[in-house]
């Protein structure tokens, strides 16, 4: 009977308790580490909380302000374009109501100058063929008096030889004379000739000279009656110009150049563009609206404006 039954109830309650005891330190052990892990998700999320309350803040504020930035700036260049545009065809108008007169005055200055210049070439021919005349006299001169000199000395020969020979000399400088002759007989005649054409010249100069004259007057009445204004306007292109970057000043002015009517900045009449009349397309209507950017036409090149910037700049 001592042997037999209860010993295995004595075995059977220790085990019971490790495993409790086990329970419990893996229960306290996971109950640590989710705290430990509480304490790493809390600081994280106080570190992200003051983040995103010192750079989110900020950020957004940037953003905006640069986007309404860009948006005004493009539209104030817009309105400088177009402003600087209608300036610029006044000044055009201007220019126009002169006329011809300052290219037909530059065009009478031009051959005034060249007149005078082909006068002084005449003179300075004529008075090289007077030179030429004076030396060929002088020359006659000098032959002449070798030949008395030559005659004078066949007086005093010895032999039939020394005679010829001297008989050459004087006839070689009666042909020098009669060449000397010859020349200054020619150098006359281009003389005479020189002389009638600086007389026509001269008579046509002054002529030139009285219609740069007239011309003269009333370009300058003209521009007395339109300098100031036209002044005016140049020094307000020179301002809407510092409005506008210098690359659009470029575009701006090459249009200029190209267009025949010298309209850069055109304005959208009937879905169409105001410089060559080609369609627009609804698209690009609406990005023109918007005034995001700066839209050309695809077709001329021209700058397109809508009725707001007209509007605005009225």
């Amino acid at each position: 009977m001592a042997k037999t039954t209860k010993q295995p109830v004595a075995t059977s309650t220790p085990s019971k308790l490790k495993k409790a005891e086990d329970t419990e330190k893996k229960e306290e052990k996971k109950e640590e580490n989710k705290a430990v892990s509480r304490t790493a998700k809390a600081k994280k999320e106080e570190k992200e909380v003051k983040v995103e309350e010192v750079k989110p803040a900020q950020k957004p504020a940037k953003t905006t302000e640069e986007k309404d930035k860009a948006e005004v700036t493009i539209e104030k260049k817009l309105m400088a374009l177009y402003n600087l545009q209608q300036i610029d065809s006044q000044i055009d108008k201007i220019r126009i109501i002169r006329g011809e007169l300052p290219l037909e005055v530059q065009d009478l200055e031009d051959e005034i100058a060249g007149l005078e210049t082909r006068i002084d070439n005449y003179i300075q021919e004529s008075e090289g063929f007077e030179k030429s005349i004076g030396e060929k006299k002088t020359a006659i001169k000098e032959s002449q008096a070798l030949i008395k000199k030559y005659e004078d000395q066949q007086m005093n020969v010895r032999n039939n030889r020394e005679y010829d020979s001297l008989s050459k000399e004087v006839e070689f400088q009666n042909l020098e004379i009669q060449l000397s002759e010859k020349r200054i007989l020619e150098y006359q005649q281009s003389l005479e000739e020189k002389k009638i054409e600086i007389e026509k010249f001269q008579q046509v100069l002054q002529d030139r000279k009285n219609d740069l004259e007239i011309k003269k007057s009333e370009l300058d009445d003209i521009i007395a009656e339109t300098e100031k204004e036209e002044n005016d306007l140049v020094k307000k292109s020179e301002e809407n110009r510092k409005f506008i970057e210098e690359r659009l000043i470029t575009a701006y002015t090459r249009i200029r150049k190209n267009a025949r009517n010298g309209l850069a900045v055109v304005q959208i009449e009937r879905d169409a563009c105001g410089g060559c009349f080609n369609k627009i397309p609804p698209q690009h209507q609406l990005d023109i609206r918007m005034h995001k950017k700066i839209i050309v036409c695809e077709y001329c090149g021209r700058i397109l404006v809508d009725d707001g910037i007209i509007n605005l700049v009225s």
